[in-house]
């Protein structure tokens, strides 16, 4: 990450289907979805919490996450998003200058809080989970390294689901099949 530049974490809603596109090299795939973020607030004279204006950002993940992301996130999925935020100027066809938000992810996640998700690990060839691999290489312990050479899941499987039989039910889940 460069110097000043501003890291930010923003809880909301997918607002478009995540789309996965590669870069004009055609070696570097991302996915671009919207994200609504609308803030509750209290007021005082209504005594109650109303929304706020909604914020959007457009998403942009890059690598393995690209891919992961468009596998797993669908329009109007509760996510948590981390990310550099940048702001893109352009200019509309009426010849008006526009701003977007838009943030580049590090991390994307469903929203725990707002339900349930089955998590399935990737496995880049040779056996290895990303990470494992990536540190093997010397690389960034988060696999990143390993992303930047692979294509847009290029050279992926599924790990084998891990066997949870015999796992304790927390006392707040009923107990399935009884």
């Amino acid at each position: 990450m460069a110097v000043n530049e501003l890291s930010l974490t923003v809880v909301g809603w997918v607002g478009s289907e995540p789309t996965l596109h590669v870069n004009d090299e055609g070696r570097v795939p991302f996915t671009k979805f919207r994200l609504a973020s609308t803030p509750r607030v209290y007021d005082r004279e209504q005594d109650a919490y109303v929304d706020a204006p909604t914020n959007w950002f457009t998403v942009k993940a890059f690598r393995s996450l690209a891919s992961n992301v468009a596998a797993s996130v669908r329009r109007g999925d509760p996510v948590v998003v981390h990310g550099r935020l940048r702001l893109d100027d352009w200019t509309s066809p009426e010849g008006h200058t526009r701003t977007t938000a838009e943030l580049v992810a590090e991390a994307v996640g469903h929203d725990l809080g707002r339900g349930r998700t089955d998590f399935m690990r990737t496995v880049h060839d040779g056996g290895q989970a990303g990470s494992h691999a990536a540190g093997a290489a010397g690389g960034a312990a988060d696999g990143r390294a390993a992303d930047a050479e692979a294509g847009a899941g290029e050279g992926l499987r599924l790990a084998a689901p891990v066997d949870l039989s015999g796992a304790t039910v927390l006392d707040d889940e009923p107990a399935t099949g009884t």
